[in-house]
């Protein structure tokens, strides 16, 4: 079965959390072994605090980078039909022919960083012409002031908002960081991944 995705916990866990999602997007429920919330959660959340606590900065992009390697050779041992590819800098960018455009026409899936009062981690799940559908892990009770930021509550396995592309290469929420920092986790499930022969061009 499908399973819903989840919030983060703390304030903290948006990168597991998203990570999670994206195999939970990706795959069903009796699919998913074990081991991958294991390594998820061992591999996650760990920057320290200002006081020295673990955790308490986050999850860093070293730990991103080796989190999709992980993956990536997790599915080639054949425990899982996962590939999973880390992207940063300039990569990292919704231009028409670009990989992170590409890997959500694909039925692909993306955790990509983004600025919501500070660094967070969201998971792309589809683009439609110029709107970016995701599920962002943090739990926001109510709308946003500005109406082209939407909540959607009726998708709980796939998505919770829809934002125009332009937002992502603006500078205020869910802005992309500055292109040098930008990273990107591009994950898909070999058993539904699109072939590029069976890929409908989109345009933006």
């Amino acid at each position: 079965m499908d399973n819903p995705l989840r919030y983060q916990m703390t304030g903290y866990d948006c990168g597991p959390t998203s990570m999670l999602n994206a195999v939970s997007y990706l795959f069903r429920r009796e699919e998913i072994p074990p081991e991958i919330i294991r390594s998820v959660t061992l591999y996650c959340l760990d920057c320290f605090g200002p006081d020295g606590t673990c955790g308490k900065c986050g999850t860093s992009c070293m730990a991103m980078m080796f989190l999709s390697s992980w993956l990536s050779g997790f599915g080639q041992a054949g425990h899982l039909p996962v590939f999973s590819q880390y992207l940063s800098g300039q990569e990292v960018n919704f231009s028409q022919n670009g990989r992170l455009l590409d890997t959500l026409c694909r039925r692909g899936a993306a955790v990509v960083r983004v600025d919501l009062e500070g660094w967070h981690y969201v998971l792309l799940t589809d683009v439609r012409g110029d709107m970016v559908y995701f599920f962002d892990p943090y739990y926001r009770p109510s709308p946003f002031d500005d109406p082209a930021l939407q909540m959607d509550e009726a998708h709980p396995a796939s998505y919770n908002r829809i934002v125009p592309v332009r937002y992502f290469e603006g500078t205020g929420v869910y802005a992309l960081p500055p292109p040098e920092e930008r990273e990107a986790v591009l994950l898909f499930n070999e058993n539904t991944k699109l072939t590029e022969e069976k890929t409908v061009e989109y345009m933006i």
